[in-house]
């Protein structure tokens, strides 16, 4: 008699699947989110199977697990004077929300976030720290205690990993002279620092960031100046490469040496193409030749209103020690179109950066109404926040998420913080730019862009088993799973 006759079912059953694994492998599933440039796929999520052998047919992605590059820290958005606005007029159920759907590690997990050291051109009015002269009467704004800090909190008690990185917008304009003399200049818009205040200037970063500490705020690194070639902004501060030098080596990085603050200092937080001007090419470069100034800086951060991503392979290959950063980008009127920028924006902003020994992207405001507002005059007053919400009732269910918001989601959603990039190699051309990820966890993830107008089946390989993803045309996918 057949042996298995004498089983009872419900073994049977246990034995069948037993056998079956130990013969085959137990079924494992990846988590796969497609977004398209049709918005007929907006983070749609499918489960495919894990292979145990390869398909031949199919263009390869090759994973070099043992490949450690660098380590990344997150990403997500800045966290406005006009973004704090918005949320706080949203009903306190929809606000959290939100705030949830965007840094709940369950969720989409954004980890890393922008705030600026007094008003920027997103916030209810032009103002500094300390507006009335003398460093002895520095404090917070009434703006910032109101609006910042209790919404950062509540971002922090919902995923106490995020990573907040700063940059002032302008000193106080008691600390300005002219660009071109040394005349004393009242003005939010123009100027550069009077050596005379360095020191004062020092003091206000160690006084904001103590403020910060006070609130319960921890602040990983601060850009010393948005901007600092930008001369036309609703608050500018002008700092050439040689005063940013000079400040940070005699200055800044004795004043955080001096009280034992360990926030990272960055530099230049500019454009890739450093605005054309003469005199200010490879400007984090020049300053990091000086290896005085040097040994206060942790970095280098980045925005792409001018040039190009390659720059960063020459900051790189110069520096290799020193973290890069991706710190601003936006959509508005004169280029949106949810799926340009979807795609576009994915490779050249989130992939042209990790591809480039890059750390960690935020993108510009989270979170403006359906006019682009609160804004300021001589601001960006055509942008779009990553999310737009109604003017008239800031209610949840208005909530219209832009392009910016998905190119977030889908690198927060599978690669973790302290993620490590690993090496790659790619059969699939131009037309599938990716990336590959190990993570804390012992998970992998990939981020990809199909950037072509047909279907493209790929597989990825080269971390145990064979995973098989079809990209839609004109697309951004991320995928995660483990061994």
């Amino acid at each position: 008699m057949n042996i298995l006759r004498k089983i009872a079912p419900a073994a049977l059953a246990c034995l069948t699947a037993a056998i079956a694994a130990t013969s085959c492998g137990t079924t494992r599933t990846a988590d796969l989110y497609i977004t398209t440039a049709a918005a007929d796929r907006l983070f749609d999520h499918t489960q495919p199977q894990l292979r145990h052998g390869s398909r031949d047919t199919l263009q390869r992605i090759t994973i070099d697990t043992a490949a450690r590059l660098q380590p990344v820290y997150g990403f997500g958005a800045a966290i406005t004077g006009s973004t704090c606005y918005n949320l706080l007029r949203m009903p306190e159920a929809g606000r959290d929300s939100l705030l949830h759907e965007c840094f709940d590690p369950q969720k989409m997990g954004f980890s890393f976030i922008r705030i600026s050291i007094g008003a920027s051109d997103f916030s209810l009015d032009e103002y500094t720290c300390c507006d009335r002269e003398g460093i002895e009467f520095f404090g917070l704004h009434e703006y910032d205690r109101r609006d910042l800090i209790p919404i950062l909190r509540r971002i922090l008690e919902i995923n106490p990993s995020v990573k907040i990185v700063a940059a002032p917008w302008s000193c106080p304009k008691w600390m300005k002279i002219g660009y071109d003399n040394d005349r004393p200049l009242d003005s939010w818009t123009d100027g550069r620092l009077n050596p005379q205040y360095y020191d004062d200037y020092a003091e206000y970063f160690v006084l904001w960031i103590a403020e910060m500490e006070a609130a319960g705020i921890p602040v990983y690194a601060v850009s010393v100046q948005n901007e600092p070639l930008n001369r036309g902004n609703s608050m500018s501060l002008y700092m050439g490469w040689e005063q940013q030098r000079d400040f940070i080596r005699d200055h800044l990085g004795p004043a955080f040496e001096r009280n034992g603050i360990e926030t990272k200092i960055w530099l230049f937080d500019h454009n890739y193409n450093y605005d054309n001007i003469a005199g200010q090419q490879d400007y984090p470069l020049r300053i990091l030749a000086d290896t005085a100034a040097a040994r206060y800086v942790a970095g280098t951060a980045w925005h792409n209103y001018g040039g190009s991503p390659e720059t960063l392979d020459g900051i790189h290959a110069a520096y290799p020690d020193k973290e890069i950063f991706f710190t601003e980008a936006s959509i508005g009127t004169w280029n949106y179109d949810f799926g340009k920028c979807l795609v576009n924006d994915f490779a050249s902003i989130f992939l042209g950066t990790l591809n480039r020994y890059g750390r960690g992207v935020t993108l510009w405001n989270l979170l403006l109404d359906d006019k682009g507002a609160p804004n300021r005059p001589k601001g960006c007053r055509t942008c779009y926040g990553a999310v737009e919400i109604s003017s008239e009732t800031y209610d949840y269910a208005t909530l219209v998420r832009k392009s910016h918001y998905y190119d977030i989601a889908h690198c927060s959603k599978v690669i973790m913080p302290g993620a490590v990039r690993v090496g790659s190699e790619s059969g699939c051309g131009d037309a599938i730019p990716f990336a590959a990820f190990a993570n804390p966890d012992g998970s992998y993830a990939l981020v990809a862009a199909n950037l072509s107008e047909r279907e493209q089946a790929v597989e990825i390989a080269g971390t145990g088993s064979f995973l098989p993803l079809v990209l839609p045309p004109r697309s951004v996918a991320s995928a995660r799973w483990r061994e």
